[in-house]
């Protein structure tokens, strides 16, 4: 647990962004669990293969989901409050 909390507390990591993703959701603590977890599944893995850790980034959430996506999460809750949402690209300078 005290691991999952440092990386929690780590910048622009894996580590720090699922346990930002998973604290709204779910808590502080599950998502510490969650994290400790983590660290277990790589450190096994890391050991079972002699493999270095190589960090898949801060924005590997974001990278996953595509840009049409985002965009639907985003507009959605805009037209649940009655709003009407038009999307245009932006222009090019």
């Amino acid at each position: 647990m005290e691991a999952a909390h440092a990386a929690a507390r780590s910048k622009d990591t894996y580590l720090s962004a699922q346990y930002a993703r998973l604290r709204g959701r779910r808590g502080t603590a599950k998502a510490a669990v969650a994290v400790g977890h983590s660290i277990l599944v790589i450190a096994y893995h890391l050991l079972s293969k002699d493999q270095d850790y190589s960090d898949l980034g801060a924005d590997y959430f974001l990278a996953r989901q595509s840009k049409e996506t985002y965009k639907n999460r985003l507009v959605a809750p805009l037209e649940g409050m009655g709003n009407k949402v038009m999307i245009e690209p932006a222009p090019t300078a």
